[in-house]
């Protein structure tokens, strides 16, 4: 059992005694204390009481103090700090034990069954099919991807969708857009249309069309040129997005078309229900959904006045199917510019009898590439594009990861790429790898110096300061994978590793693992190789690799280890 696990056990036995009910989960919620001299865990239960129990909180913390069955092989001791937070000491005993703990458990230490099976889908990227995939979408992309490794972890079934946007107005643009560049190429001048798109991948693909297929398409009608042509850069495009995640480690379970839903008419059927329900309305000769009844700002048209079904419509459609296919919960990570749009399909998911908590979006915030301090300017239309596989090629998937994850979503990301090269501490991932690498370089020379590392078992001699906090930092992992997944901020793991590398560091630093004296040595390597599994799982958890060795770090470690 963690120490976490033991105090919420004994917490709700004593909030029961007291005579009050543990049926609010939030009661028996446990957090790291923003102080590191106030304890190592801490308990908000009696701030939570005050109101209910009509007590200062203070007075409720000591009651439960009072009656709190400590058992010293966890804790140390509790006390009382603040307004009423009771903060708790763990013992020596239970951090040394929590290393065999770690060890035992190997690449499931961290992982739980919290999510019992509970569908979960999660849709991110669905970049439409009309250019090479951005680096937002790259973004999106990590963050998605982090965040169903999140899920799987605490025992959810996850399930990651792309959205193929191929229906409508762009798709009928990149078929112009294409054909303007074919007949250009084949000594036809033709404009692309003003708001078509104007990137020079389609230059290259026109010139592909051309090696492969020569002039089949002039003779054809200039609407079927412009269907097939836009059919062929669709296809195109796809396969691109399909390479470009592939090599960026991200696997979609499944790529929903668009034209499907049209094509079975499951946005006809969503209207027949709003209709029928009495959710919808007409006025100036459209059909317009009350969305303003479910708190969105105003009511939307889900008819036009000339009969076209709104793209709203058709996504609400989109969504109904997840729901459909089983799924308990959704999660869509959209662009800044979609912001507005959740009101309006939380509101028509709610028409529709689903739970509003059911629903959830993240919202991905733009990304500024900079380089020698210049900011490159991004946008498909005006042929300006930093494409995500540029970025890929430039830093490489494991810094691109990171530094993607490593913000909030809801904050613009400044991508420093000459920062993401570096191989030095200032780049985090690199600080982070490197305190992998450093731990299995110990283990390395402990070989080469006879050493035995097999049948370690002593973790008595773990008792300085860096030691235990390294320790300390240890046992948050679960807690902190938990954390990022159920409240949707995969940003808190690779903020957690970097914490954790920096405790590996200093612990190194401080202590001489390869000490003469074995039974000190036998501790420090323990607790060595409990953080190089925990690092281990959580660049797994990130989708990045955790290197042996690191060229750089060897040479220093000759020094250092001697």
């Amino acid at each position: 059992m963690t120490p976490q696990e033991h105090i919420q056990s004994v917490l709700s036995k004593t909030l029961e005694t007291l005579g009050f009910e543990t049926i609010d989960p939030r009661l028996l919620l446990l957090e790291k204390p923003k102080q590191e001299n106030f304890g190592d865990i801490a308990s908000t239960a009696a701030m939570n009481l005050a109101r209910e129990a009509k007590r200062a909180p203070r007075v409720i913390a000591q009651e439960i103090i009072d009656h709190f069955e400590i058992d010293p092989f966890y804790i140390d001791k509790i006390e009382i700090a603040g307004p009423g937070y009771i903060n708790f000491y763990l013992a020596p005993a239970c951090l040394q034990a929590m290393i065999a703990d770690i060890r035992r458990a190997g690449e499931n230490y961290g992982k739980s069954d919290i999510g019992r099976g509970q569908r979960i889908q999660l849709e991110f990227v669905s970049a439409n099919p009309t250019g090479p995939l951005n680096v937002v979408s790259a973004r999106a992309a990590s963050v998605g991807d982090v965040l169903a490794n999140l899920f799987s972890a605490i025992g959810f079934a996850v399930a990651r969708e792309y959205y193929v946007n191929d229906a409508g107005r762009q798709v009928k643009l990149l078929g112009e857009s294409l054909a303007a560049r074919y007949l250009t190429a084949l000594g036809r001048p033709t404009p692309v249309p003003a708001d078509g798109y104007h990137g020079d991948y389609l230059n290259h693909l026109a010139m592909q069309i051309i090696a492969t297929r020569g002039e089949a398409f002039l003779a054809m009608a200039e609407e079927e040129r412009d269907n097939s042509l836009g059919e062929m850069a669709l296809e195109h495009m796809l396969q691109r997005h399909r390479k470009s995640l592939e090599t960026f480690g991200v696997h979609f379970d499944v790529w929903f078309r668009e034209s499907t839903l049209r094509e079975s008419e499951e946005h006809l059927a969503i209207l027949d229900r709003l209709k029928s329900s009495g959710h919808t309305f007409e006025k100036d000769e459209a059909v317009w959904f009350r969305s303003s009844e479910f708190g969105d700002e105003k009511d939307r048209v889900l008819i036009t006045s000339d009969g076209r079904p709104t793209y709203f419509l058709v996504d609400v459609a989109y969504h109904e199917n997840k729901y459909n296919r089983g799924f308990d919960r959704l999660i869509d990570f959209w662009g800044p510019d979609h912001h507005g749009y959740i009101p309006r399909m939380s509101a028509a998911l709610q028409a529709l009898g689903h739970p509003k908590e059911k629903f959830e979006v993240s919202i991905i915030q733009q990304v500024n590439l900079l380089r020698d301090g210049r900011q490159f300017k991004m946008s498909k239309r005006a042929g300006e594009i930093i494409e995500m596989d540029e970025l890929i090629d430039e830093v490489g998937v494991d810094a691109s990861r990171f530094f993607f994850v490593d913000r909030r979503t809801s904050q613009q990301l400044d991508f420093d790429i000459e920062l993401a090269k570096e191989e030095g501490q200032n780049n985090p991932v690199w600080y982070v790898q490197m305190a992998h690498a450093r731990a299995c370089n110990i283990f390395k020379k402990a070989l080469e110096k006879g050493y035995s590392t097999s049948n370690l078992k002593d973790t008595s001699r773990l008792t300085d300061d860096y030691e235990l906090a390294l320790i300390k930092k240890l046992i948050e992992f679960p807690e902190t994978v938990a954390q990022a997944a159920l409240n949707s901020e995969p940003h808190r793991l690779p903020g957690y590793l970097k914490e954790l590398a920096t405790a590996l560091h200093r612990f190194y630093h401080q202590n001489i693992v390869l000490i003469d004296d074995e039974a000190i040595r036998e501790s420090r390597l323990l607790l060595t190789d409990a953080t190089r599994q925990v690092l281990k799982n959580g660049l797994a958890l990130l989708g990045i690799s955790a290197p042996e060795y690191m060229a750089k770090l060897d040479s220093v470690e000759e020094v250092e280890i001697g």
